[in-house]
């Protein structure tokens, strides 16, 4: 359940700053589809801007990784902060965006992996080996 009202398109109408937000949504993303999250934070139309222009940024914009790896590392992020919304929502971008059933098993793998190994390494106090570390500090 929700802690805020999810916004519906009839009230988003009548927010032209909500309402811009959203029409810049749907055109980068070629989808009439808003999905809850920005429903949600359309109650803060300051922090809906904010928060659509960073992930435009970061998401969307040139980079050096592909849209595919964003997504999955999106997902094993989302996984180990233990967001539910985030992890379906980016395991679904990454497969509109070519991610096979084998590349989700391997990030799985890989999710499961880093998580057990975090921790042990947090539980036995482990110290950072001086190679791993910039200029030795």
């Amino acid at each position: 359940m929700a802690t805020v009202r999810l916004l519906d398109d009839a009230e988003i109408s009548t927010l032209p700053e909500v309402k811009a937000v959203f029409d810049d949504i749907r055109a980068t993303r070629g989808s009439d589809f808003v999905n809850n999250i920005w429903r949600g934070l359309a109650n803060d139309p300051a922090l809906l801007k904010r928060t659509w222009e960073q992930v435009k940024t970061v998401m969307v914009g040139e980079g050096a990784l592909d849209p595919l790896t964003r997504e999955m590392i999106y997902l094993a992020v989302s996984t180990a902060n233990s967001c539910s919304y985030c992890a379906h929502s980016h395991t679904a971008a990454a497969r509109a965006k070519g991610m096979t059933p084998a590349q989700h098993a391997e990030v799985l793998a890989i999710i499961g992996l880093a998580a057990q190994t975090n921790a042990l390494v947090t539980a036995m106090q482990i110290p950072v080996d001086e190679a791993f570390l910039v200029d030795g500090k």
